[in-house]
């Protein structure tokens, strides 16, 4: 769902960025329909692209939280052994 949600945002930013774009030149909104799905679907492109961008962080934001949870404990299993060798 968070997928469609942003290329369908990205998408209907792209027809507003075409309207806008219309709009300024003072020409019809509704001439050349074929451009107004060409920035759709470019829009959409990148939404798409940040959607998995988005992903792709975030998996390698929990593989390197794992990682230094992983790190601590080695040194606090190491810090601990070398606590009770000095005890003994």
């Amino acid at each position: 769902m968070a997928l469609l949600s942003t290329v369908l945002g990205f998408s209907f930013f792209g027809l507003a960025s075409r309207f806008g774009q219309l709009a300024i030149q003072k020409r019809n909104l509704m001439d050349n329909l074929a451009g107004h799905a060409i920035a759709m679907g470019a829009f959409g492109y990148v939404g798409y692209w940040a959607h998995r961008y988005e992903v792709r962080t975030n998996e390698l934001i929990t593989w390197k939280r794992m990682e230094m949870a992983e790190a601590q404990a080695k040194a606090e299993a190491a810090k601990a052994a070398k606590a009770q060798a000095e005890a003994a």
